[in-house]
């Protein structure tokens, strides 16, 4: 029986550094897969017939969901509908939001004791010789993750040297949306760091702002090109013009690749230009996002925090010191948003916005 393998992976929001467990796939299996191997273990099951009535069970599931079932297979799965959103009151409407409705699936309790019972894991190493791009800081604003035109980003890890005049190796910045720049313009290219002047690749829309880094190498003259990607995204500052006119333009924050901006800073109380952030924390025991204004200084001061757990307008005050006295937002997809910060942030995200009156 082959192994579960997996292998410690840096957990880049703790201090000091902690490692999580990252299970990794030997292979990713579908229809193809289980008929050949249902049909290898039970010779009178043709392969084709299989393969045809695997997809009708998984079509039977959908509808008996669709029509208010639970469907529990015995020493299987339990499939069940389950719905997210919240109601000012016990008639209100149910909210417009298409991806309110998910889907849960769990094993059943015999299946997860036989997982747990017979799987064995194998640790894989970490020292896999590849560039392993670990912390990646603007020197000028001093903040982790940001991708500022302005300044200097300095890349920290292990194995990161690669030969600038070397046409199979590189470091490029890519947009989640689109776009990408093969990186020329470097102070230091070293193992252990890479200091570089960003050249930040357009997108389609002002609010795809978010970004990957990788760097390529070949560690030997005849060796395969060896790709690390940085884990976490990267954000440049976003224009906020106009501050303080009637009608100010709206500006798409807090998003990654989609076509339309989660939420929009829609008008706001602004005294003089401000570079400063605004951040949203995923609070996962209360089922809701915290929305707040913070300067630009880790840990530095910041304002009332505002919970948010469904589309709306909401106001968002500053903080002491502040030209910002307050900034409007439209929460456009709460959804999206909470799943960009479940899946891609770890549960924080932040964008710096650079308020123009």
């Amino acid at each position: 029986m082959a192994t579960l393998q997996w292998r410690p992976a840096v957990n880049a929001l703790t201090k000091p550094v902690s490692y999580r467990i990252q299970i990794i796939p030997r292979n990713v299996a579908g229809y193809e897969e289980m008929a050949a191997d249902i049909s290898a273990a039970h010779p009178n099951y043709n392969a084709d017939l299989v393969r045809s009535l695997a997809p009708l069970m998984m079509e039977w599931i959908q509808n008996r969901m669709i029509n208010g079932d639970q469907v529990t297979l015995p020493n299987a799965f339990i499939f069940g509908v389950s719905a997210q959103g919240r109601l000012d009151s016990p008639d209100a409407p149910l909210p417009d939001d298409e991806d309110m409705l998910q889907v849960s699936i769990s094993g059943t309790r015999d299946f997860m004791r036989r997982l747990r019972a017979e799987a064995r894991l194998e640790r894989l190493t970490m020292n896999k010789k590849l560039p392993n791009i670990t912390s990646a800081e603007d020197t000028k604003l001093k903040l982790a993750d940001v991708l500022n035109p302005a300044g200097l980003l300095r890349l920290s890890g292990s194995n990161l040297y690669f030969d600038e005049n070397d046409p199979h190796c590189s470091c490029v910045i890519r947009g989640t949306e689109s776009g990408e720049k093969k990186q020329s313009t470097f102070g230091t290219v070293s193992n252990s760091e890479i200091l570089l002047a960003p050249d930040i690749p357009a997108q389609s829309h002002p609010w795809n702002n978010e970004h990957t880094i990788s760097v390529t190498t070949q560690y030997t003259e005849h060796g395969t090109p060896r790709t690390g990607t940085y884990e976490r995204r990267l954000r440049s500052p976003l224009a906020v013009p106009n501050m303080g006119h009637p009608h100010p333009p709206e500006t798409g924050i807090l998003t990654g690749s989609a076509a339309a901006p989660h939420v929009k800073i829609t008008g706001g109380s602004v005294s003089a230009d401000e570079r400063l952030r605004i951040q949203v924390i995923q609070d996962l025991p209360a089922g809701r996002l915290l929305f707040s204004l913070i300067d630009m200084k880790a840990d530095g001061a910041g304002g009332n925090e505002i919970p948010v757990t469904q589309n709306g307008a909401y106001t968002l005050p500053g903080f002491a010191g502040s030209a910002v006295s307050n900034l409007e937002i439209a929460v456009n997809n709460y959804a999206a948003l909470w799943e960009m910060l479940r899946n891609d942030y770890n549960g924080r995200l932040v964008d710096i916005l650079d308020v123009r009156v």
